[in-house]
This record gives structure tokens, C-alpha cells and sequence, in this order.
């Protein structure tokens, strides 16, 4: 296979699609080892990379005509949920047709993107068939990798997280071990279907452990219990898994990811109790926040109206803008 040759003589051109917080440390990773291209469709975003770049062996750019130059194509764009609490897959049918209006022949396509099983292959790989005027299989192949980027961790980074690896065969799913491997550890996942289903679990389980925490919060102040201090005694047991309460879950990942497998799990029949039980606690915290807030101004016989309240740390978690 051509292209296991060019990343043996490292000669392989890797193009990021979507240099946000995971697309561009996914690129920077990569440019130590091959050269590498930086998409965006955000012109100033482009520029403002460009202006601060000093890696000879990494180029920004918005010109979509540069991914025809890449062996690897790597797709890292967001995956939001509608008004509605639906999966919102508009960036990635958007940049899968990008990618194949401007895709090479025997080129790699790699989706990053947290999302339900079934994507890559029930959607990516038919825009791209669509949009180059090619074979999937045969023009070209498909994996599914998927970013497990912590924003604003200093000890877990690209380098030391394992990367979950999966292809549309056995011999695209070898070349995807061999990449990644220049980065990090490698698991290869059984096939693209359960690389996605490993992806959206690790969020749906933090999800419901924060759950967890919040309503058990909620149920302790009712009993005039402290839950911190609840919190302290059971952490002495050796399996104790500590979670602290808050004013619910924020982030691009938590709120949005359970979503997208209630839907699916809903159009084949299965409506979710645990995982939507969740949701429905952790989207409740700001509301009953609020009215702690209103209680206490109340206690001190202040109206809410006029009142000034100052919010000590505004982002959804430390070190995160």
C-alpha cells in the first residue's frame, strides 16, 4: 500500500480540518513528525495562526484546494445538538463534502468528531462518495478516531492519552496504528461503530456520575446534610469514586454528546430512561443555584432586581477560557 510507504519515509502530507481547541494541538502534534496542513474555513483564524507560526513543517490555510495535497485527511469540527436536543451534523456533512470536492486518490479520510455509531459510515462516507465522484473502498478509505482532548489539563495531553483507532477494514485500520502511533498509544477498537460507541460513553458516564452527585446534593440539603462533608467520610472507602456537585454541566462535550445516542437509541425504538434522567438533573443545577441566590438575598431583605452579584470563575471548568 502506497501510502504505509510514505509514512514509513515519513514523506505523508496530514491535513487538519477544523484547527479549534482539539484540530490544532491534533496538528502540532503531527507537524514534529510529518509535514502537515491546517484547514479552516475562519479566514481570521487562519491569518491569526499564521502570523504566530514558526514550524516550518506546519502551514494554516483556507483554502480548501490544499487538502488535495494530503495522505491523511483528519476531521476534527464540532458536533452540536439543536434547539430541539437533536444532533446537529451540519459541520461534518458540511466538511465531508469540503474534503471530497478536494480529495486525493488512495488518501485516508478520518473522522474525529464525537458522535452516534453509525455516522462515519451511514453519512461520512456517502457525502464523500457524493462529493469527490469516487468509490469509498476503492478511491479511497475511511477510519474513525476519536479526540478525547481535556481542556485546560496540563498533565493529560495528546502525547500520554491513548487514542482509539478503528478503519473500514483490517489493512486501513494497520496504516491508521502505524499514524497514530507517532503520537501517542494506540487501542484498535474492533471496527468504526464501536470507536464511536467507546467515544460518547466515556461522556455519558461522567455525565451521570455529576448527576449523581447533583441530585444526591439536592437530596442532602433538603436533610440539612452537608454534602461536602458527605463527600469526605464515604471518600475514605478505597472505591469511592469522589465527584463533586455544581451549578450543572457546561463544556462543548457533557451537555451536547448524551444526546446524540438518546436519538439514535430513539429511532431504533429504545427511549433512554438513565441517560435522559440525567440530563434533566444536570440542566436543572442553574435553576436551583438561582434560588439559593434568591433565598439569600431574601434572608438579607434585598430585592433580586438591583441587586449586583459577582460569579467567581465564569468558564465551565479551570484553565479553560
Amino acid at each position: 500500500m502506497e501510502i504505509f510507504e510514505r509514512l514509513e519515509d515519513r514523506s505523508a502530507v496530514v491535513c487538519v480540518v477544523g484547527v479549534g481547541y482539539v484540530g490544532l494541538p491534533l496538528a502540532e502534534a503531527f507537524s514534529k513528525h510529518l509535514r502537515v496542513i491546517g484547514y479552516d474555513m475562519n479566514g481570521s483564524k487562519i491569518e491569526e495562526l499564521n502570523n504566530k507560526n514558526n514550524n516550518s513543517n506546519l502551514i494554516f490555510t483556507s483554502d480548501p484546494a490544499k487538502i488535495n495535497k494530503a495522505d491523511f485527511v483528519l476531521i476534527a469540527v464540532p458536533t452540536p445538538i439543536t434547539e430541539s436536543k437533536e444532533p446537529d451534523l451540519f459541520c461534518v456533512r458540511s466538511s465531508m463534502d469540503t474534503v471530497g470536492r478536494n480529495l486525493k486518490k488512495g488518501a485516508i479520510v478520518v473522522l474525529e468528531s464525537t458522535v452516534y455509531p453509525g455516522v462515519t459510515e451511514e453519512i461520512a462516507m456517502s457525502v464523500l462518495d457524493k462529493s469527490s465522484g469516487m468509490k469509498c473502498g476503492v478511491d479511497f478509505k475511511v477510519g474513525y478516531s476519536p479526540e478525547r482532548i481535556n481542556p485546560g489539563d496540563e498533565v493529560h495531553g495528546i502525547s500520554n492519552i491513548t487514542k482509539i483507532v478503528s478503519g473500514m477494514d483490517e489493512e486501513t485500520t494497520e496504516v491508521l496504528v502505524k499514524l497514530y502511533n507517532l503520537i501517542t498509544t494506540v487501542f484498535k477498537a474492533k471496527d468504526i461503530r464501536t470507536a464511536e460507541a467507546a467515544k460518547v460513553i466515556e461522556n455519558i458516564q461522567r455525565d451521570l456520575n455529576i448527576a449523581l452527585i447533583n441530585e444526591l446534593a439536592l437530596i442532602f440539603e433538603r436533610m440539612n446534610i452537608d454534602i461536602m462533608d458527605v463527600i469526605e467520610a464515604a471518600a475514605t472507602k478505597w472505591n469511592f469514586n469522589v465527584y463533586y456537585p455544581g451549578a450543572g454541566v457546561g463544556g462543548h462535550c457533557l451537555p451536547v454528546d448524551p444526546y446524540y445516542l438518546v436519538k439514535k437509541a430513539e429511532d431504533l425504538g429504545y427511549h433512554s430512561k438513565v441517560i435522559t434522567a440525567g440530563r434533566a438533573v444536570n440542566d436543572y443545577m442553574p435553576m436551583h443555584v438561582f434560588k439559593l441566590l434568591v433565598d439569600a438575598l431574601n434572608e438579607c431583605e434585598r430585592a433580586v432586581k438591583g441587586s449586583k452579584v459577582v460569579v467567581l470563575g465564569f468558564s465551565y471548568k479551570e484553565n479553560v477560557g
